[in-house]
């Protein structure tokens, strides 16, 4: 994630339930579990930002009119490079959705609601190829790709790779547990096979050894 705007009406939230909603918010999209290596969602989180804005004026166009301070209304805006976007709907929208329940909850208003009434609108928008630029440059989806693995990527350079489950490989970029089947992207490099969990992952790792790989 690069970032993630939340809009909530004016005065409906304390400063310590912003606060608390944002951390709730990163914390759900980035789970510390065994899908990435802790360096990888270490440097996912220091490239995501998240804003609490309260509009001047938050208009519904339901009719009678409503006040959407009252429950609160959110709008949230994840925004992701344009060539995950896709494959990143599903689990953002679902993530999104859990930590504005829970936040809720955590109010003492029906965490129900959110999922119940259109309360709570995600919207992921993806930025064209190119247009992020970090460290004063422009930077493509493999440019990020090699920025958020690249710590992970050094670390595991001199010690042996890990010994994967039955039937799985892991990810030399990221560090993801890779199921072996008939989609499953593979590079072999020196006599050994290599899965892969994305397509930028298998191009990261095919540029750093010189490998041929499909674009």
């Amino acid at each position: 994630m690069l970032l993630i705007e939340v809009f909530v009406p004016r005065g409906a939230l304390s400063e310590d339930e912003r606060q608390a909603l944002g951390h709730r918010l990163v914390d759900a999209l980035m789970v510390e579990d065994d899908s990435h290596a802790i360096e990888i969602i270490d440097a996912q989180r220091a490239l995501t930002q998240v804003l609490v804005h309260e509009p001047a004026t938050w208009v519904l166009g339901q009719r009678p009119a409503a006040d959407p301070a009252d429950p609160p209304r959110y709008l949230v805006r994840v925004t992701v490079p344009a060539s995950w976007r896709k494959e990143m709907c599903d689990h953002t929208v679902e993530k999104v959705t859990g930590a504005l329940a829970e936040s809720e909850r955590a109010a003492g208003r029906d965490p129900g609601r959110v999922r119940r009434e259109p309360h709570a609108v995600v919207l992921v928008d993806g930025i064209s190829e190119g247009g992020v630029g970090i460290r004063g440059r422009a930077m493509s989806s493999l440019d990020l790709t090699e920025l958020i693995s690249r710590q992970y990527r050094d670390d595991t350079a001199a010690r042996p790779a890990p010994e994967p489950p039955r039937g799985q490989l892991v990810d030399p970029v990221c560090g993801m547990a890779v199921d072996l089947g008939d989609s499953a992207l593979t590079l072999v490099h020196e006599g050994v096979l290599y899965g892969f969990c994305h397509g930028l992952c298998r191009r990261a790792f095919a540029d750093e050894h010189g490998l041929p790989v499909s674009r």
